[in-house]
């Protein structure tokens, strides 16, 4: 097997204010760029937060120039970066979740949440998805939340040959014993790695338990997160296998 870095980003988001969030997602690829990070994958809305009564008002065709600051720094860095943002398609007024893969070559990825929590419909409409992405040798498939809530989402995913599960989520204290074992499943039962990446705090009014992490191929869990904070929960997969650690990062004053 070649060698991989991946990292979840850990992240804080500033409720509706995106240009805060945009140096914030700035500063998180910088520290993931020192770990030797091939893709790093942010929270579910990270550039907004979880505040779903704003969504529509922020909503952005993905190729707004407003993320031009973030595809420039995967290109510099040589990171392939996963953000989370509400979008519109051309075409279209419905407001998807989105995760926008903004690649170290330029290039962007388009995915939209398929499956939304109860709730989630006042402010979104479902998305379609997306397609796998080709990170070195690797596949990967995205989820963004409720997603892997189903089981056909990592079925279909290890179906189409997915090397690794990268999902952009917010989950509780009170979710999250039932949400990490179902991914930690899916890795054993798919034999695929699977990397979940929570936000670091409160966003829309929910408490996030962090402890983003990572499970290998055989299920084992290599890296978590200890709670909530700001932070990188970095992966390596060299010819020993995998190994994992937790990188801190200081919060902009």
């Amino acid at each position: 097997m070649s060698m991989l870095t991946v990292a979840a980003a850990q992240s804080f988001s500033v409720a509706g204010d995106l240009a805060a969030n945009i140096a914030g997602h700035l500063r998180l690829m910088a520290a993931a760029a020192e770990q030797g990070v091939e893709l790093l994958v942010f929270p579910e809305l990270s550039l907004t937060g979880y505040e779903n009564q704003m969504a529509a008002d922020m909503a952005i065709d993905p190729q707004d120039s407003v993320l031009q600051p973030l595809r420039d720094c995967a290109r510099e860095l040589g990171i392939s970066t996963v953000v989370g943002m509400p979008i519109r398609l051309k075409g279209s007024s419905q407001v998807l979740i989105g995760a926008l893969t903004l690649s170290k070559d330029g290039s962007l990825e388009i995915y939209s949440k398929q499956h939304l929590h109860a709730g989630e419909e006042r402010f979104f409409a479902p998305g379609s998805g997306g397609s796998t992405l080709r990170i070195g040798s690797d596949t990967v498939a995205l989820a963004v939340c409720a997603d892997f809530s189903h089981a056909s989402h990592a079925a279909t995913a290890a179906g189409l040959g997915a090397d690794l599960y990268a999902a952009g989520v917010l989950i509780g204290d009170s979710g999250y014993g039932v949400d990490s074992a179902m991914l930690q499943g899916y890795a054993g039962h798919h034999a695929m790695a699977v990397l979940m990446t929570n936000h670091a705090g409160l966003t829309g009014g929910w408490q996030s338990a962090g402890r983003s992490a990572f499970w290998s191929e055989s299920g084992t869990l290599i890296v978590a997160a200890p709670g909530p904070g700001e932070l990188l929960v970095v992966a390596r997969r060299d010819a020993d296998g995998w190994q994992g650690w937790v990188v801190p990062v200081m919060v902009a004053q």
